[in-house]
């Protein structure tokens, strides 16, 4: 066990993993101001959205009007998510500088999700990053399912440890791990980590959990201990996964920062902008905020 980074780096994706199962349409405008207002808290890299299909995610349609809306800091990551090279076309014509790829441990929630198998959607992607190699454009890798899958339960750590190794000799700077349906628990959040850090630089690795059983907090507390210094999470707790039945939504965000600068931590957030921002947000999908430390200090 290391002792606890100084620093972490937030990765937001409320914007795009949040918003994609929140059943409440949200208009083009307020995802273009949810962007800037999260921009203005300090955050470093905000997933702005995804250039998926449409019919996929009717929510994110507006993709291209999103990105070419926001307002851009120098020195701020505004990644999106592009499935195959037409996603990254619609990307590129906007200006998108930094793109993620998406693929899971489990083959049964491959199959279900983007109807291919694990080594098949791989293969989707070798085109899609040779073409962000040649033009200079980041790519994240995202490994979901990685503690459990709503179709066949144990995902072995093996698949993991080798979709991630695949993603990360593929060319992702950053491979983000995500519980996709909340089940993982502190030991098994640690174990996964340290099996996959034994293949994968450990600066090289972020998590992602989604807080079903209230465990979100607890495991990344444990991935800090192993090391990882990369956080992924969402403002309001927004979203969550629209092809796993019964999965809350993300961990939040407001939640995460009050942990780690209660740790000493240092994150460049103002936490008090969040709050307002997570209240904002809330508003917009018409019901309260999934952040308890959002609620504790809500302004009066």
């Amino acid at each position: 066990m290391s002792a606890l980074p100084a620093r972490v780096r937030i990765v937001e994706v409320g914007p795009r993993d949040g918003l994609q199962n929140e059943k409440t349409m949200v208009s083009t405008a307020d995802k273009i101001e949810l962007v800037d207002r999260l921009t203005a808290t300090g955050l470093q890299s905000i997933e702005a959205t995804s250039f998926v299909s449409p019919k996929w995610i009717p929510q994110l349609a507006d993709a291209a009007e999103v990105f070419a809306g926001i307002t851009r800091k120098p020195g701020v990551h505004y990644p999106v998510l592009v499935p195959n090279e037409k996603g990254y076309d619609r990307a590129r014509e906007v200006g998108v500088e930094e793109i993620a790829v998406f693929t899971a441990a489990s083959e049964a929630f491959n199959q279900r999700n983007i109807n291919a198998s694990i080594d098949e959607s791989l293969a989707r992607f070798a085109p899609v990053l040779a073409r962000a190699r040649a033009d200079g454009v980041r790519v994240r890798g995202y490994v979901s399912t990685v503690l459990g899958c709503p179709y066949q339960g144990e995902v072995p750590l093996a698949d993991v440890v080798r979709v991630a190794r695949e993603l990360h000799g593929m060319g992702c700077y950053e491979i983000s791990l995500g519980d996709t349906i909340g089940v993982g628990t502190p030991g098994k959040a640690r174990a996964m980590l340290q099996a996959v850090a034994a293949e994968v630089p450990l600066d090289a690795l972020a998590v992602h959990f989604h807080d079903t059983y209230g465990q979100a907090l607890a495991n990344i507390l444990a991935c800090l201990e192993v090391g990882v210094s990369v956080v992924d999470s969402a403002v309001s707790g927004a979203g969550g996964c629209p092809y796993a039945k019964g999965a809350s939504g993300n961990v939040a965000s407001e939640d995460v920062v009050y942990m780690l600068h209660g740790l000493g931590i240092e994150t460049g957030v103002d936490l008090a902008r969040l709050v307002e921002t997570g209240h904002w947000l809330a508003g917009r999908l018409g019901r309260e905020t999934g952040s308890r430390a959002g609620r504790a200090l809500a302004v009066s």
